[in-house]
Parts: structure tokens; C-alpha cells; sequence
């Protein structure tokens, strides 16, 4: 059993604003993924190096916007509208992947319309890069103590100072960050090497992300607010993310007859 370590929330406090990890995790995701991309784009007809940051642009809006407006529907309703102001404190942590997802989708489509770009090869062409975000937001969730794992008698359980009940439990922020980070952005990186049918590889995505949330929801509790949505199996991730499997399965399958693009 481990105690989790002593980590201040705040990583910079200059008195009149206060820069926490949560923040600086996320503004690591991005610029991590700008260095990747901007290596990806060199080798893409379908996405220059200039190209490319104004949608990294647009797919840091639609996280932002759509992780914290999609935390905010489906997993604390009623209370951002009782506290519309809460919608706004992402520094607080609260920040749904599968919202952030649906804003990236929403930002690309705007920028592939504006720039006359095919949806797909767009979504191909991030998808590798989605990882590295996903990474970095769950480092930020363990450094936070939120979103705790399951009760564990493993010798790396953990006991996390703002668990009301001080159970041992699953580091499953550390799960999630190598399953649906590392993980991923290694196999997805590797396999888009080579040219791919178009939607082979936002595809591929859905498959191995969904598939990952599936299997690391089990070590970790479902909130506490909503609990389990049936016979104390189902979380409300494991619910958004089967959707994603269904949708990459007929992505992949679709793509047989296609010509490899880059």
C-alpha cells in the first residue's frame, strides 16, 4: 500500500493568480501535440505545417469548450445550472474527454469547411495525436486526487488524502493516462506511418480509445453523484464510450475497398 504523495494543486502562486498543475497539464498536451503534428505535417498532402496550427487552433477551442460544457451535461447537471459560474472554473478540474471529443469533431468540421478539406483525412490525420492530451489530462486528474479508483489490496493501491473514506484504491488516473495516453499514442502514431484508407485511422481511434475506457472504468469508481447506471457494472464513461466502438468498427469496415491515402 502506498500513501499518495504530498502534491500542492497550486504548482505557481504569485498572489493575485494562482497557475495550477491542471492548467499547466493541459497547456503541455497541446504544445507536445503541436511538436508531433507539426513532424506529422511535413509528410501530409492534406495538412501543411501553417495548416496545421490554425486547426490545432480550433481543436484546443473545441476541448476546452466541449470537455467543460460536456462534464457539465452528463455528469453535473443540475448543478451548473444551479451554479451557472461553476461552468467556467475548469481550473477546479471537471472535464469530460467524450464532450472534448464532440468539440474537436465540431471544430474540424469548421475548419475543413473553411479550408475545403476533406472531414476525414482531417480526423485521420489528429487522431494520433489525441493521445498525448488524454495523457497529460489524466496526469493532471491524479495530481488533483480526483477521480478515484476502486478499493484495492495491490501493493501500489493508494490512499488519497480527500477520499472521506482513506481506502486504499487503484490509481486509476495512472491507468488511464498509460492505457488511453501512452498506450494509444504509440499504437496510433505506428500505424499511421504507412498510408492508410481514409477513415481507417479515426477508426481505429474510437475501437482502441472506447475498448480502453471500457476496461480501465472497472478499476475506477464511478462518481459519487451518479453511481453505477445498472447492476453496479455500467458507469456513465463506459456508457459513452461503447457508442465510439460501434462507430469506429463501421469506420474500419468501410474503409475495405478504399485507396491507402496519406
Amino acid at each position: 500500500m502506498l500513501q499518495y504523495p504530498n502534491i500542492d494543486t497550486v504548482a505557481i502562486d504569485l498572489k493575485f493568480i494562482q497557475i495550477h498543475w491542471y492548467g499547466i497539464s493541459y497547456l503541455v498536451g497541446f504544445l507536445t501535440a503541436f511538436l508531433f503534428g507539426r513532424i506529422k505535417a511535413k509528410n501530409s498532402k492534406y495538412c501543411s505545417p501553417q495548416q496545421f496550427e490554425d486547426l490545432l487552433f480550433y481543436a484546443a477551442m473545441g476541448v476546452i469548450i466541449g470537455g467543460r460544457l460536456g462534464y457539465c451535461l452528463f455528469y453535473n447537471l443540475a448543478y451548473a445550472i444551479n451554479n451557472p459560474l461553476w461552468i467556467f472554473k475548469i481550473w477546479l478540474g471537471g472535464m469530460s474527454f467524450h464532450g472534448g471529443l464532440l468539440g474537436v469533431l465540431i471544430a474540424c468540421w469548421l475548419w475543413c469547411h473553411n479550408n475545403n478539406k476533406s472531414f476525414f483525412s482531417v480526423t485521420d490525420f489528429i487522431a494520433p495525436l489525441v493521445p498525448i492530451g488524454l495523457f497529460c489530462g489524466r496526469i493532471g486528474n491524479f495530481i488533483n486526487a480526483e477521480l478515484l479508483g476502486r478499493e484495492s489490496n495491490l501493493p501500489w493501491a493508494m490512499i488519497f488524502p480527500n477520499d472521506p473514506h482513506q481506502l486504499a484504491r487503484h490509481p486509476s488516473q495512472l491507468y488511464q493516462a498509460i492505457a488511453e495516453g501512452l498506450l494509444l499514442f504509440v499504437i496510433l502514431w505506428v500505424y499511421s506511418l504507412k498510408f492508410k484508407p481514409e477513415r481507417a485511422t479515426s477508426g481505429w481511434f474510437l475501437i482502441l480509445y472506447g475498448s480502453g475506457r471500457v476496461i480501465t472504468e472497472l478499476f475506477r469508481a464511478p462518481d459519487e453523484h451518479i453511481g453505477f447506471l445498472y447492476n453496479n457494472i455500467l458507469t456513465m464513461g463506459q456508457l459513452l464510450s461503447i457508442p465510439m466502438i460501434i462507430l469506429g468498427i463501421i469506420l474500419v469496415a468501410s474503409t475495405k475497398h478504399r485507396t491507402p491515402v496519406n
